[in-house]
């Protein structure tokens, strides 16, 4: 059966769907397709380092220079393709359990694959044999990398942050090989949960889609900012010094605000779930805004259309275009420590900037998902309460990398909000 690349690459269960066989022909398309060296690079989950090796034995077989990165955060892979003049293949599954996988290509200086790059590695990828072999050659991890991304990050926020406690959680993902060195060189005090990665804990109970542990522990220790990553690190949730999350939407306004003051902002790029509370802040301030599709790669094509830097998604996808080919949820880390140290507390900052408009998001597995129910539900909830088309939204977008159906209902009437959810979670749990 063919294999077609989703929103962010190749994601199913490992072994099940993300075979080795399938990373081995993945590595054999991308050295077909490109003429440059491919850094390869994967999380801690427990089949990413065997899926690599298949990864860098088909680049091998190809022709093709391989280099690896070892256990490497996705934006990182990126920053060293960008330094070093390749491109790169990642093994992850971003924020999904240990028992899913993926493959992400990206390319020529680490930026995400245009249609047409993308379309050659599937073409080559779909009439590509397998290996003939379940053994693979251990490849040399490339140890001087790790510190050369780290050294980057530093150079581009350069900021003192001593006087701060910093608390971290890294999803027992790809950021615990780097994020305690990376942010205590920048004079914090640093506290690391979820650092101990065992090959099945990534994203347990943790890291920016469960930071129930961070807000505890900010609050506890009287911290004065917890940053939580995911399994490769491309995104982040921050939470307060009240313990408080603090999303992309709210982070959002901060750095777009920031920067507009300063003269510095083209204009911001956001998606569709972007609370609408986002539009009026900064509409009302006088910065442009413009919504695209949900995904990262979205947000990225349209700010390199217009030549603007900056877009976030809600979910914690910050893209700064004229510092990083990708999101990097430590280069947000980095940012966002960096505006309080400047500027003063998250929870201060956020409240005086913006105020988020009743928004709920219910995520409904795929077999289950009845969209003439959600919708009858929907209508019957704007007749009774006579709610104006205008004070309400509803979105459903499947997701790109979960088979799941995301509903989000947004309202300038939260009790619209709580009754529409209320009766969905009712209607899908029974």
């Amino acid at each position: 059966m063919a294999v077609h690349f989703g929103t962010d690459g190749i994601r199913g269960r490992a072994y099940e769907e993300i075979t080795v066989d399938l990373a081995y022909r993945l590595g054999r398309a991308v050295g077909s397709v490109f003429s440059v060296p491919i850094f390869v690079g994967y999380d801690t989950r427990e089949s990413s380092p065997v899926l690599a090796l298949a990864v860098l034995a088909g680049l091998a077989d190809a022709g093709a220079e391989g280099r690896n990165l070892g256990v490497f955060t996705t934006p990182g892979v990126a920053v060293i393709a960008q330094r070093r003049g390749g491109a790169g293949v990642v093994v992850s599954a971003s924020h999904n359990p240990y028992y899913d996988n993926g493959l992400k290509v990206l390319g020529v200086g680490g930026a995400k694959l245009d249609f047409a790059t993308e379309a050659a590695v599937e073409a080559a990828l779909n009439c590509t044999e397998g290996p003939g072999r379940e053994d693979f050659d251990d490849v040399a991890v490339d140890v001087a990398a790790q510190h050369e991304y780290a050294e980057h990050l530093r150079r581009l926020v350069p900021g003192d942050l001593a006087g701060l406690h910093l608390v971290l959680d890294c999803a027992n993902g790809a950021a615990s090989h780097v994020a305690h060195e990376l942010f205590e060189g920048t004079g914090a005090r640093v506290t690391t949960l979820h650092d101990a990665p065992n090959g099945t804990n990534i994203n347990l109970n943790c890291g920016s889609t469960h930071p129930e542990d961070l807000r505890r522990v900010v609050v506890e220790l009287g911290a004065d900012l917890g940053l939580a990553f995911d399994g490769d690190a491309d995104r982040l949730i921050a939470v307060d010094a009240r313990g408080e999350l603090r999303n992309g939407d709210d982070l959002a306004v901060l750095f777009a605000l920031d920067w507009h003051a300063r003269g510095e902002l083209e204009g911001v790029v956001v998606t569709v779930m972007s609370n609408l509370g986002v539009h009026r802040a900064l509409e009302d301030r006088g910065v442009r805004i413009i919504e695209t599709d949900v995904g990262d790669r979205n947000i990225l094509a349209a700010l390199e259309e217009r030549r603007w830097n900056f877009g976030a998604e809600q979910s914690g996808h910050l893209i700064f275009r004229h510092l990083s080919p990708t999101g990097d949820g430590l280069l947000t880390g980095l940012l966002v420590a960096d505006m309080v140290a400047r500027v003063g507390p998250l929870a201060e900052q956020c409240d005086a900037a913006w105020r988020r408009v009743p928004q709920d998001l219910i995520n409904i597995a795929a077999g289950e998902y009845d969209d003439a129910a959600v919708r009858a539900m929907f209508d019957e909830e704007c007749r009774d309460l006579s709610v104006a088309s205008g004070d309400v939204r509803l979105l459903i977008r499947p997701s790109g990398t979960e088979p799941l159906m995301r509903v989000m209902v947004e309202a300038l009437d939260e009790t619209f909000v709580n009754r529409f959810t209320s009766r969905v979670r009712s209607h899908f749990s029974a």
